[in-house]
């Protein structure tokens, strides 16, 4: 199979373009020529107070079409001819099985989420295509002063690490596979409705070496069975469709502005990486009605009323199931301490950070003793 190549090639010097964040538009770091990529969310304007940009702005003119929904049952029996698939090359990482896939302008010698050295060339898979894809809204410097302040923010971080936020590494823009989910569901349930009420019971009580008797309201609960039918019709669920980085760091990254998305269009990765998917469309199926179960339980509650609810079952039926495959942006950046590595992550749409944070151990013991000295002074003096 032979791996797809996408080339952007300058019209004035001829030296690869890149694309630039927060802009519609393809540079040359040579010249500086832009070239524009296309109808699709305008030029956003400048930064907000807070230093954060805005979400790219749509206009009449550079309206994008809507993105495609693919039949569920088309992407999970996938034949060799499928039209919605694509040969790709990737680079996967032996430490943390993130798979990377690079254009021709970027090259790596490191995996983006751990720092291990990159060494294990997959060779040509044959991947679903992504179907839409969300433009970098920060650029590099952006990302790396919101790193900065969250890393400056951080108790008890090791001196290396606050030297690592002061040099200005380089930070690496990455493309993240999601998959997104859509459904229409009908649930039909049974369970219990329970309704509180008060009854009143006479205690003995002690006031002033006297026993006397008191009326106390107990509240207690009055159940009764309900059923019903709940419908509900699902649209972008959301699924990360990579195991490279934990969840508890992916999931702090959200909200994703998903209204911004455009077509897919190779010409966003030129001079980033993206990441291919590990996590197979029937696991991220699977994780997606795990989502969808909690919003129906809620659905169900609320159906039931009352002050309590039980729900004893429910079955739910789906229909009209589509899906997409869709690259969403980060900024990357892995600082190994002590032989280990620790990861940070920053939203490339909102400036959200998150990671992973090593603790020292003298810092920590140095804030107890002084701790201990002070409230050892307190006693003192109060003494």
């Amino acid at each position: 199979m032979a791996a797809q190549e996408h080339r952007f090639p300058c019209t004035q010097c001829g030296a690869s373009l890149r694309f630039q964040p927060g802009q519609r538009s393809l540079v040359c770091d040579w010249c500086g020529h832009e070239q524009q990529i296309g109808p699709g969310p305008a030029r956003a304007p400048g930064l907000n107070r807070d230093g954060t940009p805005p979400p790219l702005q749509w206009d009449a003119a550079h309206k994008a079409p809507d993105l495609a929904e693919i039949p569920l049952d088309q992407g999970l029996h996938l034949d060799a001819g499928s039209m919605i698939a694509e040969t790709v090359r990737t680079l996967s990482c032996p430490q943390c099985g993130a798979q990377v896939q690079l254009d021709d302008t970027h090259h790596a010698s490191a995996c983006p989420f751990c720092a291990s050295p990159v060494v294990t060339d997959t060779g040509a898979t044959r991947r679903i295509k992504p179907q839409g894809v969300l433009p970098f809204a920060l650029s590099e410097t952006q990302a790396r002063d919101a790193m900065k302040t969250w890393l400056g923010s951080l108790w008890f971080a090791p001196s290396g690490l606050v030297a690592y936020a002061r040099k200005d590494r380089r930070l690496t823009g990455i493309y993240s596979p999601f998959w997104t989910f859509d459904a229409a569901s009908r649930t039909r349930f049974r369970g219990q409705r329970g309704d509180t009420y008060f009854e009143t019971r006479w205690v003995t009580q002690t006031v002033n070496g006297r026993s006397r008797r008191v009326a106390q309201q107990v509240p207690r609960i009055r159940w009764r069975p309900a059923s019903g039918t709940v419908a509900r019709d699902f649209n972008d669920v959301l699924v990360l469709a990579s195991t490279a980085l934990p969840a508890r760091i992916t999931d702090t990254l959200v909200p994703w502005d998903l209204s911004h998305l455009a077509t897919y269009d190779p010409a966003f990765l030129s001079g980033f990486e993206a990441e291919g998917y590990t996590v197979p469309l029937a696991d991220g199926h699977h994780a997606a009605r795990a989502q969808m179960a909690q919003v129906i339980s809620a659905d169900i509650r609320r159906a039931i009323g009352g002050d309590h609810q039980r729900i004893d079952a429910q079955d739910s039926t789906f229909a009209a199931e589509t899906f997409k495959h869709i690259l969403l942006p980060v900024w990357t950046a892995a600082y190994r301490y002590n032989g280990k590595s620790f990861r940070f992550v920053v939203n490339g749409q909102s400036g959200r950070v998150m990671g992973e944070r090593p603790y020292s151990a003298w810092k920590i013991a140095g804030a107890v003793t002084v701790a201990l000295v002070a409230l050892a002074a307190i006693l003192y003096l109060t003494q």
